[in-house]
């Protein structure tokens, strides 16, 4: 690389745009968001449409489509051109610096040059409103995160932060910060108090400012929902139905305050209208999904001995409309663990334990989670094996791979409090048994603990002199 391609490197790297944010393909499933993001731009208003072009053309580049990339920057910049922004003005910034990154990518560095001339015009004109122009850079990055997956939702937070330093009563900062903070205090099972406390005030905070967006209306009412405030949440959900109807960002929130007030009927109804306009929408299929469970559970305890008739057939046709919404996210959203445990749950409750050990098998499989949600798959999967196959065997190596991953956190403790569990009752039935011993020095060898694997490991041997894996353990852990 010559120096001058060297110079311009790092340049581009010092600009402010998603080839710099860090949005790693391994983080999302780029056919997924690439989705999501087509059916958004169906109903987010013309201003909001240029930020997703942006997005999407930085999607093409991960698909080395660099032809759709250029279309997708020059619809953004079309969009400002048509609302009479001027080109030197902030809000080109973003556009300008994706099309530089995008042009370097093409080994075009003329093209990639002119447009970070572009943009430091833009810097050297607006330097009265610095406050301002990081403000906007902050937010579009703290946007750009949040649309792409639930890992970057800590990061979002703290570029939104930001964002509210330099123009604390942007209304739409407000409303996306209030809305990831609202999805952080429960994210991936959390009971986050400060968040929950924290939301609520900014949720309040984002309506005042914005007194016009139905979907920060909602969200207020499902915290209200919360609070037991039940007539101040009605009103919200009812001023959000009068603002945007057929919106379906905005119905699928509202579905999900019906369900959780046990108005299943009302829930469904307002799915079923979102999914005939949003139809590969696995949020929405998710919710449905969640309403049929709930509603079978409901059936389930009131009629409780009634194993005939048209009860049992309500009771089959829930399950199987249930299993048909789960097995629809994961067919546009492969990644979401959650639903991978929600529809084997389902799969178990209608005796197909087959599909059931398949659904969690390929939860433990997914390669996009973070290793807390490894873990959590692995303890899942083990508990299937181990209550419903019988198999001790097949969930000890489930639960030795969630206790193989360092990360401190709840599902690691279980995994280890299984292990621990079957490992105590193998030494208690035989106090030679070498595979309780050796499951013992497991435990201790992967919670750093050399001095008792040592020990355990010693007794397995034993126990069983000839069992090379205890040996060459054991040999490790003496070299250590």
């Amino acid at each position: 690389m010559s120096e001058s391609q060297d110079t311009l490197k790092s340049r581009l790297e010092e600009l402010k745009c998603h080839f710099t944010w860090g949005l790693q393909e391994k983080d999302f499933e780029i056919k997924e968001l690439e989705e999501r993001l087509k059916i958004q731009l169906v109903y987010l208003n013309k201003n909001l449409k240029g930020r997703l072009y942006n997005l999407l053309a930085y999607i093409n580049h991960l698909k080395n489509n660099y032809t759709e990339a250029i279309a997708n920057l020059q619809k953004a910049e079309d969009i400002l051109q048509e609302s009479n922004v001027s080109e030197t003005d902030m809000k080109y910034l973003l556009t300008f610096s994706n099309y530089a990154w995008v042009y370097y990518c093409l080994n075009n560095s003329e093209r990639s040059k002119l447009f970070i001339d572009k943009i430091n015009t833009i810097h050297t004109q607006s330097k009265e409103l610095k406050d301002l122009v990081q403000s906007e850079t902050y937010g579009e990055e703290g946007w750009a995160l949040l649309k792409c997956c639930g890992q970057y939702l800590g990061k979002a937070k703290d570029c939104f932060e930001k964002a509210l330093k330099g123009n604390p009563d942007d209304p739409e900062w407000n409303t996306e910060m209030a809305t990831v903070v609202y999805r952080l205090e429960g994210f991936r099972g959390r009971e986050c108090t400060d968040l929950k406390c924290l939301s609520f005030q900014l949720l309040e905070r984002a309506v005042k400012l914005d007194p016009k967006n139905s979907v920060i209306k909602v969200l207020l009412a499902l915290k209200l929902q919360e609070l037991k405030k039940h007539e101040d949440a009605m009103k919200h959900i009812k001023g959000a139905l009068e603002l945007t109807p057929d919106l379906p960002y905005m119905l699928r929130y509202v579905a999900k305050f019906y369900r959780r007030a046990g108005k299943f009927e009302e829930a469904i109804k307002l799915l079923k209208k979102a999914v005939n306009i949003t139809p590969t929408s696995g949020f929405l299929h998710y919710q449905l999904g969640l309403c049929y469970r709930q509603m079978l559970i409901h059936k389930k305890k009131t009629g409780r001995g009634n194993y005939r008739g048209p009860h049992m057939q309500e009771i089959r046709d829930l399950t199987e409309k249930a299993i048909f919404n789960f097995e629809m996210v994961l067919e546009v959203k492969r990644t979401c663990l959650h639903v991978h445990f929600d529809l084997a749950d389902m799969y178990s409750r209608s005796d197909q334990h087959k599909k059931a050990e398949e659904t969690y098998k390929k939860a433990t499989e997914l390669t996009t989670i973070p290793e807390y949600e490894q873990q959590q798959a692995h303890l899942h999967y083990g508990t299937f094996l181990e209550k419903w196959k019988k198999s001790e065997n097949e969930a000890v190596e489930q639960y030795k791979e969630g206790l193989r991953i360092p990360e401190q956190n709840k599902h690691r403790e279980e995994c280890e409090t299984s292990l621990r569990r079957i490992a105590n009752h193998r030494v208690e039935r035989n106090p030679r048994d070498a595979s309780g011993l050796a499951l013992l020095g497991f435990i201790s060898k992967e919670n750093q603990d050399k001095s008792n694997a040592m020990k355990w490991y010693e007794k397995a041997l034993k126990s069983d002199p000839s069992n090379d894996e205890y040996l060459s353990v054991l040999f490790d852990l003496k070299l250590k």
